[in-house]
């Protein structure tokens, strides 16, 4: 054994030596040395990078139409523990955490009378606050961020909305925005230029005096200024409307782009399996964005 010990270890301290000058005239330099020198490349942390829409990369050149920039007016976001008079009875009903909708309280209905619930002196209006309620739903913004939404609808129709959101949230289904009307001062055309998902707006039908389902809460427009109303020879003149301005491009229904509703649209799967009738089934006109439900 100490014959073997005095041969290794004159065999080590060549390995070292020859180690030392390999490195003296290459100039090379080890991982743990380049660290030292650069601390702020090796040790540095990777930024994050921001969310991005899946959807967003494959909108064709041609469907590059910006949306005009709308700023919608501040409104009051009701909070339900505060604002409910003194022994009145809150009916909430919470389907999924970040989920629920309950009655309009008193917050709420002051925040809405004279805009989206107008005041009439003259004539009744055909629907009451109590048969509207407020709902609270999460969805995914066109960055694939969460964002919390606020409807107010008819509550004959609310559990099918609840349901609806909750499953277009689970599969990350992108809807802008989801903002009172009221924020929009109840101009139903500014909420659609900043496409605004909307529901309750006691208003006509665009171009008539018939009350839209909306004025009942029972409708609902998606993803408005891609999935534009058109109506096809309208007054007679041959010319066709579409609703809202900029939106043109977005009436070819031949033309794929992101957040287009049709027979394939996860959206319109779901709305159809809760009895929706969709706009863009419609003859005379075409209203891709609407969802409305007949309730007795």
């Amino acid at each position: 054994m100490q014959k073997l010990w005095k041969p290794l270890c004159f065999l080590f301290l060549i390995i070292l030596f020859c180690s030392v000058i390999v490195r003296v005239l290459s100039g090379q330099e080890t991982l743990s040395d380049y660290a030292q020198k650069n601390p702020e490349i090796a040790y540095a942390t990777p930024k994050k990078q921001p969310a991005r829409s899946p959807q967003a990369s494959s909108i064709p050149d041609v469907l590059k139409t910006p949306i005009p920039e709308v700023s919608p007016t501040p409104t009051l976001t009701p909070t339900p523990a505060s604002a409910v008079t003194p022994g009145k009875q809150l009916h909430t009903v919470n389907y999924a955490e970040g989920f629920f909708y309950h009655d309009l309280t008193d917050e709420i209905i002051t925040a809405i009378t004279g805009i989206s619930y107008p005041i009439s002196e003259e004539t009744a209006l055909a629907i009451s606050y109590d048969d509207l309620c407020y709902m609270n739903v999460l969805h995914y913004d066109f960055n694939g961020e969460v964002q919390t939404g606020e409807l107010i609808c008819n509550k004959k129709i609310a559990q099918d909305l609840i349901e609806i959101f909750h499953e277009l949230y689970l599969n990350e289904y992108q809807i802008e925005k989801i903002r009172l009307i009221d924020e929009y001062n109840g101009d139903d055309t500014a909420s659609m230029l900043d496409n605004n998902t909307s529901c309750f707006n006691y208003r006509v039908v665009d171009g008539t005096t018939s009350l839209s389902k909306h004025a009942m809460g029972c409708a609902i427009d998606i993803n408005p200024f891609y999935n534009p109303y058109v109506v096809f020879n309208k007054d007679g003149t041959g010319e066709t409307y579409i609703s809202p301005e900029g939106s043109k491009i977005y009436a070819d229904r031949s033309q794929n782009f992101p957040y287009k509703i049709d027979e394939n649209d996860l959206c319109y799967k779901l709305f159809k399996e809760h009895a929706f009738v969709w706009g863009g089934d419609w003859n005379s006109c075409k209203d891709y964005q609407h969802f409305q439900k007949v309730v007795n």
